[in-house]
């Protein structure tokens, strides 16, 4: 799995499975500082939105997995994909938005947040590949731009993962699978002096079925220490994780319909890169009747080496492979308050916080190279950016039948680029602050216990990159450029109803429509994306959670969406890579004995690849599949299929410029030839596990 220098891997891995064996005290699973519950129905009468939702720990456990951030496709109606290797942050999409790597969506992991301004590789880059899924006690979920505690990012919405406070028993993990997939995971808690302590190490190698091996090695070390509850105590969690990887990026479709690659070639060899975060966060919470506080603070350390060459051989006959360079540090927190306000006959609650982020990236570069070695420098930056805001929220129960959540939001975002190399760049230096103010409105009605109707509207925006907003020259060749403003605003709303029509149904339906001040759209000969025009867009969401028995319950729903320019953008308004139809079940079963497992069927409808709407993708079908058997309290066999259908569909297409060797250097007049860009989805593999409980 590790071909050098990763001895002390194994070693860290053997420590640690070295003391889950060592812990005999019983452990109890302490809920995350959110209550997670599966029922839908269980949100009747607390929910702000329609759209609102939780995920358990429950309905995470026999999920078959490809890559960590398909966590995230619990959320109804988000999908997850990948264009180049599973070190990279994955490609997001939700409500008709090509999120690119975490645009228009916010994560945070333990209240730390996961999205990157200003980043080397694409605006809200988002890299979930350090997640353990193991470890996740529950998920929470919230669509548009209607919760306070909400900023940067926020237009389609945000979801906030909590790992747990300990686990039921020490464990050892095992998986090995086609295309030398191989990984250990283990994982152990103890009470230690009234305090709860966590430890967890995985090791990752995989080298997929490119024709280029991945040669991914992935470190992932997780600890935390905590005391009390959710409510009423405190947590301290260390991460760390180190990832590196091959990349077999996108390509011309027609280069392998001639031939001249195979399916899973690639153009330029050696892309791919190198990775890090470390991380240390601290969360407090105190409660009682008729308040709460919460107070967390965090620190990370961040770095990408990313190469790339997703134009093939446009500008070289070397291959247009470049580096993208990303380190920094960043720290901030929350501070968030509770209480109950005597109004009348009724109480509101009221909510007051503070968040701050600051971001200071030492090195924030371009660099051309040939298969990983830098030949010129575009532009070399450094850059220290600020956020901060104050958040407020009344929610008021005005009758038994009729709530009301009126927030509101003021944001600040300054930031300085320092530029310090490149041939074009140095005049792009400058400093820029923006402010936006972001009211929030919703209504809650339930003319019955089991059914309640909701109407929501909100104001958000995600944050444009720095470099942009002050840019003067175009860092490639010198021209005039135009800037982007610091902040794109956005304004959703939405009607929606969520019931339990019967025992052991719950529904929920969103009617939704949001508009944004400007767009960001893939950039094919370049690999990232550029802000457009303003668009708008209107959908539905229907989502549901059957529970057919103690041992099995589904989980489905449906997605439809439209997304169009305000204005002709390159001839039409169609936005590129926004997917109008998704729809997913998912079935789960554990008998709590022996037998447990789940199978998950995923589909995509046609998109448009680029603004005419002339050029589309093909829709597909995919599921996966997984199946354990515990032959007594300490031994567990599993089994995934993941393609089960072996479908030969693409994971993402684009439509853009590219050279491929045989099209020749500067093919296209030096612009490439305009074509769809695929990257396949990964054939059928089947991966076998084997646990052990302490």
């Amino acid at each position: 799995m590790y071909k050098k220098n990763n001895g002390w891997c194994w070693l860290m891995a053997l420590l640690a499975t070295a003391w889950t064996t060592s812990v005999n005290a019983e452990a109890k699973d302490t809920l995350p500082a959110i209550e997670v519950r599966a029922e839908i129905h269980a949100l009747i009468g607390v929910a702000d939105s329609a759209s609102d939702g939780k995920v358990t720990e429950k309905q995470l456990a026999h999920r078959p997995f490809l890559r960590p951030g398909e966590v995230l496709e619990t959320v109804p109606g988000l999908i997850v994909t990948q264009h180049s290797g599973d070190g990279k942050a994955n490609q997001y999409f939700l409500r008709g938005f090509n999120l690119d790597h975490g645009s228009d969506f916010a994560t945070y992991v333990n209240g730390m947040p996961i999205n990157m301004v200003s980043h080397a590789h694409g605006q809200g880059y988002m890299d979930l590949n350090f997640l353990i899924p193991e470890l996740i006690g529950g998920l929470r979920y919230q669509k548009g731009p209607y919760a306070a505690e909400d900023g940067d990012f926020n237009t389609t919405g945000s979801a906030r993962i909590q790992y747990k406070r300990s686990l039921k028993t020490p464990f050892a993990a095992l998986t090995v699978g086609e295309y030398q997939y191989q990984r250990f995971l283990t994982a152990g808690s103890a009470e230690w002096n009234g305090r709860q302590l966590l430890g967890a190490a995985e090791l990752v190698g995989y080298d997929g079925p490119w024709d280029q091996s991945q040669n991914l090695n992935k470190v992932n070390l997780h600890g935390s220490i905590s005391e009390g509850t959710a409510s009423d105590g405190y947590t301290i969690t260390a991460m760390a994780y180190k990832s590196t990887w091959v990349a077999s990026e996108h390509v011309p479709q027609r280069a392998i319909d001639s031939g001249e690659i195979g399916r899973f070639g690639t153009l330029v060899p050696n892309d791919g890169g190198k990775t890090h975060r470390i991380s240390l966060s601290g969360e407090w919470n105190q409660s009682d009747e008729r308040s709460s506080r919460k107070i967390n603070a965090w620190v990370i350390d961040y770095g990408l080496n990313l190469f790339s060459a997703p134009s093939g051989y446009i500008n070289s006959p070397d291959g247009d492979q470049h580096e993208q360079e990303d380190h920094r540090i960043l720290f901030g927190g929350q501070a968030e308050k509770h209480w109950l306000l005597p109004v009348g006959s009724f109480n509101t609650e009221v909510i007051a916080g503070a968040q701050l982020r600051h971001d200071r990236i030492g090195a924030l570069g371009l660099y051309d190279t040939v298969n990983r070695v830098r030949t010129n420098t575009v532009s070399q930056n450094k850059v220290n950016q600020t956020g901060s805001a104050l958040y407020t929220e009344l929610k008021t129960p005005w009758l038994s039948w009729l709530r009301t959540n009126v927030g509101l939001r003021y944001d600040t975002i300054s930031a300085d680029v320092n530029a310090r190399g490149g041939q074009f760049n140095l005049a792009n230096g400058g400093s820029e602050t923006a402010h936006q103010v972001s009211p929030k409105l919703g209504l809650a009605i339930a003319p019955f216990n089991q059914l309640e109707f909701y109407a929501n509207w909100g104001r958000g925006f995600h944050s444009n990159d720095i470099r942009g907003a002050v840019i003067t020259n175009n860092a490639v060749d010198g021209l005039p450029a135009e800037r982007v403003p610091l902040l794109a605003k956005s304004t959703g709303g939405e009607i929606g109803l969520r019931a339990a029509p019967f025992e052991g149904w719950q529904t929920a339906l969103a009617v939704w429509q949001v508009k944004s001040a400007s767009e960001l759209v893939f950039v094919g000969d370049e690999g990232i994306t550029e802000p457009r025009g303003s668009s708008h867009r209107y959908g539905g969401e229907w989502t549901n959670h059957l529970t057919l028995s103690d041992y099995f319950f589904l989980d489905a729903d449906l997605a439809l969406s439209k997304a169009r320019f305000d204005r002709e953008e390159n001839g039409g308004r169609h936005v590129p890579n926004a997917i109008p139809v998704s729809a997913s079940l998912a079935a789960n079963y554990d008998d709590g004995s022996h037998w447990s497992g789940g199978i998950r069927v995923r589909y995509i409808g046609s998109y448009a690849l680029e603004e005419t709407g002339t050029q589309t993708s093909s829709s597909f079908l995919t599921a996966n599949a997984r199946l354990d058997y515990q032959f007594n309290p300490h031994w567990q066999l599993s089994a995934s299929i993941l393609n089960l259908l072996n479908r030969k569909a693409n994971d993402i297409e684009y439509w853009g410029g590219a050279c491929s060797r045989q099209d020749g250097a500067g093919c296209g007049g030096g612009q490439g030839i305009d074509g769809r860009l695929v990257h396949p989805l990964e054939p059928r593999t089947l991966r076998v596990g084997l646990r052990y409980n302490f």
